[in-house]
């Protein structure tokens, strides 16, 4: 009975170990402005404005914020690519301001004629849009 309980156990860790991954995997960059989050949010719609990013929802209220790019040729003549942009907003007591989360996912159809609607997004890691992102929001802050 101890054996069949152990295997249990080693299972959930295992289990763990891959949902920490892609957690790791999923997750944006932060940074912290000391700002209230009502003009951290409007200066995080123009930074996407900016950078080319168009609006599709969110608001200061909910802290959210999701934008995505012009569609672009993909890799293929027939393919397509967009990047989307999506940033978490909240209230950061500890530094007297607000944290801002964003996370960059680029979305590659590979064939739009023949497979119109397949696609595949792909987590944008150490994407230096991050860091353009927060210099930009800092500006429209100033």
């Amino acid at each position: 009975m101890c054996l069949a309980w152990a295997g249990c156990e080693s299972v959930s860790d295992a289990t763990t170990r891959v949902r920490d991954k892609f957690a790791a995997r999923e997750a944006g960059q932060t940074k912290i402005f000391t700002a209230p989050a009502r003009p951290v949010y409007e200066a995080a719609r123009v930074a996407a404005n900016r950078m080319g990013y168009r609006f599709l929802r969110g608001g200061a209220a909910q802290g959210e914020l999701a934008a995505v790019s012009g569609i672009g040729e993909g890799e293929t003549h027939r393919g397509a690519r967009q990047v989307t942009m999506d940033v978490k907003l909240r209230a950061s007591e500890m530094a007297g301001g607000t944290e801002v989360m964003v996370k960059f996912t680029e979305i590659i159809e590979a064939d739009s004629q023949n497979r119109a609607g397949v696609a595949t997004g792909t987590p944008l890691r150490d994407t230096p849009q991050c860091e353009v992102f927060f210099r930009s929001v800092q500006q429209a802050l100033d």
